[in-house]
């Protein structure tokens, strides 16, 4: 059933193949993506990213999950961008902790030209503490993409966040075009793209299989792909969204990794839900990558000490500074 290589680079998937992996029994599906994963990555090697909010809230979308829209009443401070000095210690805090990229997130539908000066010269700071380096600051043209990838980002962060069917569900205020054009955009330029999606929306099986094949069949695979379970945040509209089964996001997890064996994919959003044993069945499946941290933007996260412990009871260790 598998053969020594298996992790076959592909662009074509269709939505019945997914769907097949999906049905898999679940330790055939597992065995399938650890296999995978071992031809391409140390399966006990993870890569640590932190990730810092630069700029909170007042958000003009409308994305159904997410407190930092300015439409909901989520109880969420607003806090303006932040200061060069105060990213760069916190910067420096996270390499200390053993974090190789920091990520920088700023809750804008599209930022002004004098914010990107700005961000770049975060890049720029971030970089010479012997960082990589990713944002995600929403929408951008030609001219401020090209002005990131002058200033050395290493990633820039775009999810898709689920299928093109569902999208108008969860967000009204940009199109799927959009998120693809602006994915283009970073593509075109050199600059590595991190994309990946959130499950446990309300989507279907469907939705699932979709989002991983749109992903799967760009062009190039995005050099890592997080997968987000739905926190669910008083005053957000998805609040109330019965749970995903945790089991269906392992398969999502395995699925993703069969489908882009050369990416890293990476659990993001949800981990402060997900108990020590589904976090290690994950990384069996092909997770190899974390946000650490007590703060993912808005919303709890493990912190540092706590995964550093569940590293330590799996064997794991920090895959160091290098490229997915």
């Amino acid at each position: 059933m598998y053969s020594s290589t298996v992790s076959t680079i592909r662009h074509d998937w269709q939505a019945e193949e997914v769907l097949n992996l999906y049905a898999l029994p679940f330790n055939d599906l597992l065995f399938k993506a650890q296999m995978i994963h071992r031809e391409n990555f140390n399966p006990n090697e993870v890569q640590i990213s932190s990730l810092l909010s630069i700029k909170t809230g007042s958000c003009s979308e409308d994305c159904g999950y997410c407190p930092q829209s300015a439409r909901y009443d989520s109880g969420l401070k607003s806090e303006p961008l932040m200061a060069i000095d105060d990213v760069l210690q916190a910067a420096q805090r996270a390499k200390s902790q053993g974090a190789t990229r920091f990520c920088m997130g700023a809750a804008w539908r599209k930022p002004k030209d004098s914010d990107v000066e700005r961000v770049v010269e975060m890049v720029q700071g971030v970089k010479a503490l012997g960082m990589e380096t990713c944002v995600t600051l929403g929408m951008l043209t030609d001219e401020q993409t090209t002005r990131l990838q002058e200033g050395g980002l290493d990633y820039y962060n775009h999810n898709l966040d689920t299928s093109e069917d569902y999208y108008s569900e969860i967000i009204t205020t940009r199109t799927y075009q959009d998120r693809l054009d602006t994915l283009k955009r970073v593509r075109n330029s050199g600059i590595n793209v991190c994309c990946g999606g959130i499950v446990g929306m309300g989507e279907s099986d469907l939705d699932r299989a979709n989002l991983l094949i749109q992903l799967a069949n760009m062009p190039q695979h995005p050099e890592s792909v997080p997968v987000n379970m739905l926190v669910q945040v008083e005053g957000t509209p998805l609040m109330g969204t019965e749970p995903l089964d945790p089991l269906m996001f392992i398969r999502t997890i395995a699925v993703a990794k069969i489908m882009m064996p050369k990416s890293r994919v990476r659990l993001s959003a949800g981990r402060n839900e997900m108990s020590d044993e589904m976090q290690a069945l994950c990384f069996f499946a092909g997770a190899n990558s974390i946000f650490y941290g007590d703060k993912l933007l808005t919303t709890d996260n493990p912190m540092t000490n706590r995964d550093l412990a569940l590293f330590d009871r799996l064997g794991l260790k920090s895959a160091g500074s290098s490229y997915a």
